[in-house]
């Protein structure tokens, strides 16, 4: 067993989780304008769906409204379309050249219940890097059965893999301390 292989391949894997867990919450509403709430919604262009940031550059106007430029301006009404089949719950605006969606505020009780949100949506990926760390120690624990390693061995690379999920748990606090911060400032 590689051992350097195993370690570089479990953090792979909780990075990956952050990664995960960071998108996950680009896509609440939370009050503030974000281009990931819309750029995923799937549009009918040419006969084919499509992701609509790939027919139109999406920008934020300001921190509560998102613009929407076609690059065919022939789409616009699909796009218009497409939003108010979305469960993004924003009504578009059409100028004729670009949609402008504007955010509104959220209410205190809204607030309070999106954190509950995110604070379940953290735990569930602190859940998900303990299993990974489970499954890593899991390895290491066959391995020093199989004579492949050392009890010595196995307890230094344990300790890393602890360290590496220490890590990870506290990225996933600071990304939600962060976000529970945007949604109380709005």
């Amino acid at each position: 067993m590689n051992l350097q292989q195993l370690i570089i391949k479990t953090e792979e894997v909780m990075k990956s989780r952050i990664e995960k867990m960071k998108n996950d919450f680009g896509l609440l509403r939370t009050g503030r304008a974000n281009p990931q709430l819309v750029e995923g919604i799937r549009v009918e262009y040419y006969g084919s769906q499509v992701p609509l940031k790939q027919v139109a550059a999406i920008s934020l106007g300001d921190a509560r409204s998102i613009e929407i430029r076609p690059w065919d301006p022939s789409s616009l009404e699909a796009i218009e379309k497409a939003l108010q089949k979305s469960d993004v719950g924003i009504t578009p605006t059409n100028d004729g050249k670009m949609i402008r969606l504007n955010i509104p505020t959220m209410t205190e009780e809204r607030r309070k219940d999106l954190i509950k949100v995110i604070r379940k949506m953290a735990e569930d990926f602190k859940v998900t890097l303990r299993n990974d760390r489970r499954d890593a120690i899991e390895k290491l624990k066959k391995a020093e059965k199989g004579k492949e390693i050392s009890e010595d061995e196995r307890i230094r690379q344990e300790n890393l893999i602890q360290k590496l999920t220490d890590t990870y748990i506290k990225k996933i606090d600071d990304t939600l301390s962060s976000k529970e911060n945007e949604i109380l400032t709005i």
